[in-house]
């Protein structure tokens, strides 16, 4: 099996921590390791051989941080165009390198975060038998509340293992939709973790998304006349921004989903950090020295000791050039922020 790392982004729920030049999954915010090198060692012991894809003017901090990767492992995007030119690219790279069709690769995002390793390589193993069949497998999360802010999978028929054919996707719903979602049964938060062999996602691009796979084969033609280090960027710069859940998912037809219970999260804002975080007796978390009176419920990143007066359910970050202060509850609009200061595509 071969570990595919989506390793693009900016993280902007994360100003001002997270910048252009050192992106979320590149921070040590949950540890001493980056959230890149958090998801490489959770690899180890699962996966043959750990490839990174990656935009050009971040491959430098893959490098930096994942320094065993050679060079034949870190795949360039010269920019980001969301998750089906990323995972394509990745697919065309590991055939031009003559990986065979039946190989199995395991693709997962930089910068979540799974409590339960050794059960997901459990259930990882479980579904390696499928995706050797011609299944294309993502991992749904068992939900323990009912989120607005994920996708969700519903389940279908059991095939075998634990494992069941998919059903549909579900947009990111309403609050009374997703206490339905429960109540129901069979609804999975829409992880971003895939498993399949690299002929049947080959496969896929070719008969769900051919204008994607003619440029594949394009970018391919190249490679093969001027190397892989050849310059790509106008024929990539044609590619759709399509996440892989629409482009394929949503419309393949040997399609399952795993359900795993493994204390997942997609770490996707100061509030997620917050809940992962350990808390004082008051309810405050973060890395600061906090003096903290009739206050609780804040997160604090900060090089300094920071009073805490008589405040509650705020989220305090300083870097050197920027300083957030926000509630808690109004922490996902940082993006907003970010995305008037140009950080955002």
């Amino acid at each position: 099996m071969i570990g595919i790392i989506m390793a693009g982004g900016v993280g902007t729920r994360f100003w001002p921590l997270s910048r252009p030049d050192r992106p979320k999954q590149f921070l040590s915010i949950l540890s001493e390791r980056s959230m890149i090198q958090m998801t490489a060692d959770r690899l180890r012991g699962l996966v043959n051989s750990i490839y990174v894809v990656t935009s050009a003017d971040q491959a430098h901090l893959v490098r930096e941080q994942l320094p065993k990767l050679n060079a034949e492992q870190i795949i360039i995007e010269p920019f980001g165009r969301n998750t089906a030119p990323c995972i394509g690219l990745s697919v065309a790279w590991l055939h031009a390198l003559g990986i065979p069709d039946d190989e199995t690769l395991l693709v997962v995002p930089a910068d979540h975060v799974i409590g339960k390793v050794e059960l997901f390589h459990s259930l990882v193993r479980k579904a390696e038998t499928a995706a050797r069949d011609g299944y294309l497998v993502t991992f749904g999360i068992v939900p323990d509340y009912p989120a607005t802010g994920y996708g969700y999978i519903e389940s279908g028929e059991l095939i075998d293992n634990d494992m069941f054919h998919m059903k549909q996707f579900k947009e990111k719903p309403d609050r009374n939709a997703a206490e339905t979602f429960l109540a129901q049964g069979g609804f999975y938060w829409n992880s971003g973790m895939f498993l399949w062999s690299l002929g049947a996602i080959r496969h896929a691009f070719q008969t769900l998304m051919p204008d994607v796979h003619t440029l594949l084969d394009l970018i391919l033609d190249r490679w093969r006349q001027q190397g892989q280090n050849a310059d790509i960027a106008d024929i990539y710069g044609n590619m759709p921004r399509v996440p892989i859940d629409i482009g394929v998912m949503e419309r393949a037809a040997k399609r399952a989903v795993v359900p795993a219970d493994i204390v997942w999260s997609d770490v996707g804002g100061w509030q997620a950090l917050y809940d992962l975080a350990d808390k004082d007796e008051h309810d405050n978390a973060g890395n600061a020295e906090r003096l903290a009176l009739d206050s609780s419920g804040c997160y604090v990143h900060a090089d300094k000791p920071v009073a805490l007066v008589g405040v509650h359910d705020l989220v305090i970050v300083e870097t050197d050039d920027a300083l957030l202060i926000c509630n808690r509850s109004d922490s996902e609009r940082v993006k907003e922020i970010a995305k008037e200061q140009g950080l955002c595509p």
